[in-house]
């Protein structure tokens, strides 16, 4: 399989998980498919940004309680880049949360 196409399906992957969080994640406004993978986009950017400034422990798909803080940030910070996103702090605590558990049984980063 060539990199263009399992980047493709880790996107669409990504933006199933963020519709399933944002209709189970109070503070998450309902997502459609396209704005779903314009958020998996953007996040999979900053997340790049992040993880290259800071480091790979540091980015939201490593593990602990720093990664963790990472990724409600990257999700809250992404609804500025994002129409239609709308997250709440606390919506952003719990989807990165959510988002952790859905990634243990369904992974979107290839690994």
């Amino acid at each position: 399989m060539t990199d263009a196409i399992r980047l493709l399906i880790r996107l669409i992957v990504s933006a199933i998980v963020l519709m399933v969080t944002a209709a189970i994640v109070p503070g998450f406004r309902s997502l459609g498919f396209t704005q779903a993978l314009l958020a998996a986009i953007a996040i999979a950017a900053v997340s790049y940004l992040i993880e290259t400034i800071m480091g790979k422990n540091v980015s939201p798909y490593g593990r602990g309680v720093v990664s963790f803080i990472v990724s409600a940030v990257v999700i809250y910070m992404v609804q500025f880049l994002v129409p239609g996103l709308s997250v709440s702090v606390f919506g952003a605590i719990l989807g990165a949360l959510v988002i952790g558990i859905i990634d243990l049984f369904v992974p979107t980063t290839l690994r």
